[in-house]
């Protein structure tokens, strides 16, 4: 059974990765013109289709790793410096403006018709960073129990997603620029440091300083 800090570290490692305050926008900018209604179905399916992509990777990342070789410790490395790149275009604000540029092209490409699988669930949602750090978590999660808690755990991010995106509108609205910028700069931070332990955990892993998983 995992711990309860475990549980918590892999609930805030989720949700930071996933930044429903900073997907608020780009979702309200993607459903221009929809209805409520409409706006609801395409969180819904972009939620859904999000949370079956990363369970598949809570419950098979560590044997497609284990298939081509790469040991946990090496990828705890490789993940938190991904993450820890993810907090630094948080901190500095890149991440907003990279994502803004893929759901543009999104919306010319596809014409709005297919935009809650891309790119709103991949790879706004369920992209490189949340994929990563599911990985890196199930890699701590041994038995099928614990496995079954992180899915409710990325399922509870998920739900958390899927209510900001409810009420995207209010909550823009609400935060306004500065307290978006606030907020994307403060989750970043907290990133960093989960990023930076992953790294540290990883080298530990990889020296036998610790037995890997």
């Amino acid at each position: 059974m995992a711990s309860a800090d475990q549980l918590i570290n892999a609930f805030t490692t989720l949700l930071v990765t996933i930044d429903p305050p900073g997907l608020a926008p780009i979702f309200l900018g993607l459903t221009v013109g929809m209805s409520r209604g409409q706006r609801k179905q395409v969180a819904l399916r972009g939620s859904i289709i999000a949370f079956i992509i990363l369970a598949v990777f809570a419950l098979f990342g560590s044997s497609v790793l284990g298939v081509l070789g790469i040991s946990i410790g090496a990828f705890r490395i490789a993940g938190g410096l991904l993450l820890f790149w993810i907090a630094f275009e948080m901190v500095f604000e890149k991440r907003h403006d990279r994502k803004e540029k893929t759901s543009t092209a999104a919306i010319t490409v596809d014409h709005i018709h297919n935009i809650a699988v891309f790119p709103l669930a991949i790879p706004l949602i369920s992209g490189p960073g949340a994929i990563s750090a599911t990985i890196l978590i199930a890699g701590s999660m041994q038995t099928s129990f614990e496995r079954a808690q992180l899915i409710i755990v990325i399922g509870a991010s998920l739900l958390l997603l899927f209510l900001a995106l409810l009420i995207a509108e209010r909550v823009d609205r609400f935060l306004g620029v500065t307290g978006r910028a606030i907020l994307t700069r403060l989750l970043g931070v907290i990133l960093a440091a989960l990023a930076t332990q992953f790294v540290v955990d990883g080298i530990k892993s990889a020296m036998n300083l610790v037995p890997a998983g």
